[in-house]
């Protein structure tokens, strides 16, 4: 089912048949630098783990509109039990959608639907603070930067030195910066 659609990407529901995609996507070192130091993680712990959860509420596969080439997932993460009030922005994507504006589109029209449709107070999301490519999207995006912290995490990443970075962007924000307070977009020249 669709929940959304941009000009050039198709967000749908997780199904059961997207079980080797992700398993790719998570067996992508690249893909996986800043996330566990790019370890692999196997099959069993998608099938167990990974895809339950992007079955449930929150998560959408990414496909190119015009060809459905899968190119990963995107996410409004409302965490346990907190509704849509607040969420957490995410994606991840294969290499080969890389540096081709999927991340930013899809992460715009994302914002853009939590707060008109879904009720959003504040869209957060996190990344480690040498990931420059992911802090340019949430830039781009509209999310602005509130604070570096550092965590105890089980395995030592390179760049980990340097801590991680906390994002946020509030629906009075958004729609100040769209021009109505509805939340509608206001159009660009």
């Amino acid at each position: 089912m669709d929940f959304l659609l941009t000009p050039r990407l198709r967000l749908r529901s997780f199904v059961p048949d997207d079980l080797d995609r992700l398993v790719a996507l998570d067996n992508d070192p690249g893909v996986r630098r800043f996330i566990d130091a790019g370890r692999p993680v196997t099959r069993e712990t998608v099938r167990n783990e990974t895809l339950p959860r992007m079955l449930g509420r929150g998560f959408w596969a990414a496909e190119e509109r015009t060809t459905g080439t899968w190119l990963g997932w995107f996410s409004l993460d409302p965490g346990a039990g907190t509704g849509w009030h607040e969420v957490e922005l995410g994606y991840r994507l294969r290499r080969a959608a890389w540096g081709r504006g999927y991340a930013t589109e899809g992460a715009r029209a994302l914002v853009r639907k939590a707060f008109t449709d879904l009720g959003t107070e504040r869209v957060t999301a996190q990344t480690m603070t040498v990931n420059t490519a992911s802090r340019r999207v949430l830039e781009k995006t509209g999310l602005t930067y509130v604070r570096t912290f550092f965590e105890d995490w089980p395995d030592t990443i390179e760049g980990s030195e340097h801590g991680d970075v906390a994002y946020e962007l509030s629906r009075e924000t958004w729609a100040t910066r769209h021009g109505s307070p509805s939340g509608e977009d206001r159009p660009t020249t």
